[in-house]
């Protein structure tokens, strides 16, 4: 069935264009899934991924980066990390693949030297800014931080990067600047999905002002050390740890001040599963399943009990003042 959101003719993604739902559902309904006779192509898909972890390989010693630790409060988690073949072989990158093995197998046409990012809108110092001056703006940091992805599964990864406020200060934003908008590359000649009927192209996020300038916003270039996969969104992409994994946009080509909030990519694509805040919240459902529980990546297997779904992802000592007196159910 196709679900229309009246834009346009947009239409939801059809059930063969995203991951079958039940590899992520608790053991019963697994169960229940399995005994219908469609399991094949689920388990199969799971397979897959699993094999592709075991041949995912680390960029190699010329992408080292030089780094310090984070010391900035709730910067480094504690936490066991997730395996680099696991966080490089599970990853929404839909512009090469809808489903999570697709981008490690599907990456490797995405060119990304050269490299500008154009910032635009209400600031002060507009302009395109090269890659290497970009990464030039701060010390490189590694944060390890949880991310958590829609569906119940979640990870733990050093990234490397600076907190976006550098870049933000730099470019000097306008007193009515509100938000900030994140465009991903569109490239149909080296993404081959783009142009596919799952998202309107390109892929667009947001944040408000506040949650941009947070310190734990992270403009991120690498992870474990090293330059970031293509498949994780090189050659630079944001990491916002207290949400939801898509909020975190990928490639990104152009940073946009604006006084109006963002038409996000997966809002204009299905308002009512996933709205702009798109906070971890566990007391919020998805439509389609629940957000109370999760597993981690590489960790915890398909049978293994389920974890407790933090609240901000267990960042809420950090960013939980930020939406004070706000309605966390309405604006989900």
């Amino acid at each position: 069935m196709l679900i229309r959101t009246g834009r346009d003719g947009f239409q939801h993604p059809i059930a063969s264009e995203i991951t079958p739902r039940a590899v992520y559902e608790d053991r019963r309904r697994l169960l229940k899934w399995m005994a219908t006779g469609v399991a094949g192509a689920g388990l199969a898909t799971w397979a897959q991924r699993e094999a592709l972890a075991q041949q995912v390989q680390r960029p190699g010693k010329n992408a080292a980066m030089t780094v310090v630790r984070s010391t900035i409060p709730g910067g480094v988690t504690m936490e066991k990390l997730t395996e680099y073949k696991d966080a490089a072989s599970y990853n929404n990158f839909y512009e090469f693949g809808t489903d999570k093995a697709d981008p490690a197998q599907n990456a490797h046409t995405l060119k990304t030297t050269p490299w500008t990012v154009e910032v635009e809108g209400m600031v002060k110092k507009p302009g395109k800014i090269g890659l290497e001056d970009l990464v030039k703006l701060s010390a490189q940091e590694e944060r390890i931080y949880r991310l958590r992805c829609v569906e119940g599964w979640s990870m733990v990864v050093p990234w490397v990067g600076y907190s976006m406020s550098h870049l933000i200060n730099r470019v000097e934003p306008l007193g009515s600047a509100k938000f900030v908008e994140f465009v991903t590359l569109a490239d149909k000649a080296t993404m081959p999905y783009v142009g596919s009927r799952v998202l309107d192209w390109p892929y667009v996020e947001g944040l408000r002002m506040d949650e941009a300038m947070h310190p734990l916003t992270l403009l991120t270039f690498g992870m474990y050390g090293e330059v970031l996969p293509k498949q994780n969104g090189a050659p630079v992409r944001l990491v916002v740890p207290w949400k939801y994994g898509f909020k975190s946009g990928k490639s990104i080509v152009k940073i946009r001040f604006t006084d109006q909030m963002p038409k996000t990519a997966w809002n204009k694509a299905a308002a009512n599963e996933y709205g702009f805040y798109s906070n971890v919240n566990p007391n919020v459902d998805h439509p389609r399943w629940s957000q109370a529980t999760e597993r981690r990546i590489g960790e915890d297997g398909l049978f293994a009990k389920k974890r407790k779904t933090l609240m901000f992802n267990g960042y809420e000592a950090q960013v939980g003042q930020l939406y004070a007196g706000m309605d966390l159910k309405k604006n989900y």
